[in-house]
């Protein structure tokens, strides 16, 4: 894939800024003789179809100009000329092994040609993706290294400002393209030092990005995950000048979106994750907790919970039994005909209304909101004194008679002393009024 901030970088090689101009050309035929012998012309007809060449800004036009020379002075003393025409012709098509080939046959004679190593290192991810060869890695790794090795001399004909405008974008694609043949040699170290090196010079490549994000959760360690999670989400969400084309984003935020939630356990606090990511890099505070840590606190908490509460605990524990697919079996074996230790809740129901002998509760489980649907029935052999009012709270020690799980309900029997909290006393006795005679 070949990258905005490069295409200006791209136009000036193609454009000959880094090879010779026509002027300095035609200046070197027609320079007095020095101790270097001069490339000459064959013939007048082999110059003026260079200078044809050199004129024509239609660079297909202008290539089949440079085949007709190359077919009718297939020996020339200017052939590094017209290899380095060839190249850059080549890379205006955007030809990319073409113009690789070009530069592979000049680099034979000048290894440290800046221009074909330049475009080898441009054209090595696009030649990739259409054939995984090592080779193209390999000759890719051999262009990146070589400049970067001479980043400090400008190229021929590149005067020490040009070089000063140049120098960072020529670095800046060295160093994607060292990380890119990195994480495609499965190198994960070198292509994350690569891409972060990358990342500091220019912080706003959302391709880059995406490819550290995948560099880092390739490495298989847990405690990077939430940093693998962090670029993943400013590759999908980055939208300015660097970042990636709208389909690629939005597949981007679709793959972050679900490895988050393997990761976290659900969706909560991903716009957390997304505000963060406005950020080139993570925040000082930066930090996603893991599901599994999660899940341990959660049950940390609902043990120290059960510990505080533990008649509701107990509650919860039998209901959630009763209601599973062995319910039945549960009951039979594990509750039926045992007195269990007590439970709490809160008056629904009293039958009769006045010194009851059936209460009907609301158990107490610890949801929230409370529980208020009646789901225990107690049955006393002797009236309950007087009566209470619905609301009230009630401890129970009770032997478990029955169940139903539609509509759910336990029915006990039990003993008035395992009963704490009826504060209803005896009615008095109705007052008979007698008429005067």
């Amino acid at each position: 894939m070949l990258f905005q901030p490069y295409k200006s970088l791209f136009a000036a090689l193609t454009l000959g800024l880094l090879c010779l101009s026509p002027a300095r050309v035609m200046a070197q035929g027609s320079a007095p003789a020095s101790d270097a012998k001069q490339p000459q012309w064959k013939d007048r007809a082999e110059y003026d179809l260079y200078d044809a060449i050199t004129k024509d800004s239609n660079p297909k036009t202008k290539l089949e100009k440079l085949q007709q020379w190359e077919k009718q002075y297939p020996s020339t003393e200017w052939i590094k000329a017209r290899k380095q025409l060839f190249l850059t012709t080549y890379a205006a098509l955007n030809d990319a092994k073409a113009t690789v080939d070009a530069a592979k046959s000049i680099l034979a004679d000048d290894p440290k040609n800046f221009s074909a190593l330049y475009y080898i290192m441009y054209f090595t991810q696009a030649l990739y993706a259409a054939n995984q060869s090592p080779d193209i890695l390999d000759q890719g790794d051999k262009a990146a290294s070589t400049i970067l090795a001479n980043i400090n001399t400008p190229p021929p004909n590149v005067t020490e400002d040009q070089w000063k405008g140049l120098r960072p974008q020529v670095e800046l694609l060295a160093h994607v393209n060292l990380g890119f043949i990195a994480m495609q040699r499965k190198n994960w170290d070198t292509a994350e030092a690569e891409f972060r090196k990358s990342l500091q010079m220019n912080p706003n490549n959302g391709q880059v990005d995406y490819w550290l994000g995948f560099t880092i959760a390739s490495e298989k360690k847990t405690e990077k995950v939430p940093e693998a999670l962090f670029y993943f989400a400013r590759a999908a969400t980055f939208d300015g000048q660097g970042a990636m084309a709208p389909p690629g984003r939005a597949q981007a935020l679709d793959y972050v979106k679900r490895q988050y939630k393997i990761y976290h356990g659900s969706d909560a606090d991903f716009d957390k994750l997304v505000a963060a990511a406005k950020n080139p890099t993570p925040p000082g505070d930066f930090k996603i907790e893991d599901a599994a840590s999660i899940e341990a606190k959660k049950i940390a908490s609902e043990e120290d919970w059960d510990k505080a509460h533990p008649q509701e605990a107990l509650w919860k524990s039998i209901k959630g039994a009763l209601t599973g697919a062995d319910g039945a079996n549960y009951f039979s074996t594990s509750m039926q005909g045992a007195l269990l230790p007590a439970l709490k809740g809160h008056v629904v129901s009293m039958t009769p209304a006045l010194r009851p002998k059936t209460l009907v509760l609301a158990m107490d489980d610890g949801s929230n909101p409370p529980n208020t649907t009646g789901d225990a029935t107690l049955k006393f052999e002797t009236a309950l004194p007087g009566k209470v009012d619905a609301g009230t709270e009630l401890t129970f020690e009770g032997v478990p008679e029955s169940y139903t799980a539609g509509p759910f309900m336990v029915v006990f029997n039990v003993e008035k002393d395992k009963l704490q909290g009826w504060t209803g006393k005896n009615a008095p006795a109705p007052v008979h009024h007698t008429k005067k005679k």
